[in-house]
């Protein structure tokens, strides 16, 4: 049980990490970035639908829950634009390291908003996460910061922190599965909005776009979602949160391989220095539950 719960939970931050490979290639070709994400988000709301069909769970729900759902669809949403409006400024597996700063990023938000206390490791994790954000986005050896690149991405990373703090806030009475296909659809319909005022084409031009939005969709959203879901169930939220730490090393190890972005030693610098700072976060944050 533990063990299928470790592998779920290494199987969603590796698909989440699989990003680059859909999104770099999308934009080499200047296909539109709203209607790459309208399409990942409405066949992933498709798919996590189809599952709730069969399961028979029912899709009600009452107008508070629409408005928080709906909040939560477009703070994803935000995320998601910030993400790939930054991949223009950062390489992406800079962007996603940067990103992962968002269990830190909820750390802060509830010891300003909720007065929870930060502990002295909460502290030291915040030291290391920025620490790391700063050596990322240093430009070779110099000390000149990509500072639009960074705040695009810290805005991505802040979004997704404001998503997982309403979920735990706002105690929604939905299952993950109604969750998920909720906030799905209010994204989506985020991004189709953005187009049909942009006046862009929904048109796919070819079968083979049509199967890489399906796959992207499947692969980065669907199956990193219901793993998390099944994950969390199975192991609790802290190992499930430390095991996300792969999300930007598989994000760093595919923009490397693939996409000939350079591993450097301030990449290797950064991206380590940023996991031991969440890695302590959630450390931190397990020994608060265990105390409360």
């Amino acid at each position: 049980m533990k063990l299928r719960g470790y592998i779920l939970g290494i199987l969603s931050a590796v698909s989440y990490g699989l990003i680059p490979i859909f999104i770099l290639p999308i934009k080499q070709a200047h296909f539109s970035m709203d209607i790459t994400l309208f399409y990942r988000f409405f066949f992933s709301a498709i798919m996590v639908g189809g599952y709730l069909i069969y399961s028979r769970q029912n899709f009600r729900i009452n107008k508070k829950e629409a408005l928080i759902l709906a909040i939560l669809g477009i703070c994803y949403a935000l995320s998601s634009e910030f993400l790939f409006i930054g991949y223009d400024f950062l390489t992406p597996g800079i962007a996603s390291t940067v990103l992962f700063i968002y269990p830190v990023i909820v750390a802060l938000i509830m010891f300003f908003f909720y007065k929870e206390k930060l502990t002295s490791l909460s502290i030291l994790s915040l030291f290391f996460a920025f620490a790391g954000v700063i050596v990322l986005c240093l430009k070779g050896n110099s000390f000149e910061i990509n500072f639009a690149g960074l705040g695009i991405v810290m805005l991505s990373s802040l979004f997704y922190a404001l998503y997982m703090v309403i979920v735990n806030k706002s105690k929604l009475k939905v299952s993950g599965f109604k969750l998920t296909f909720y906030s799905m659809l209010f994204t989506s319909l985020f991004f189709m909005t953005k187009s049909i005022i942009g006046h862009e084409s929904f048109a796919i031009p070819s079968a083979a776009i049509f199967f890489n939005f399906l796959i992207f969709a499947f692969l980065t959203t669907v199956i990193s979602s219901l793993c998390l879901v099944y994950a969390i169930k199975s192991i609790g939220s802290t190992p499930v949160a430390i095991l996300g730490a792969l999300e930007p090393v598989v994000a760093v190890m595919v923009s490397v391989l693939m996409f000939h972005e350079k591993f450097t030693a301030n990449l290797l610098i950064g991206i380590t220095l940023i996991l031991l700072g969440v890695i302590l976060n959630v450390i931190s944050d397990r020994k608060n539950t265990v105390h409360a």
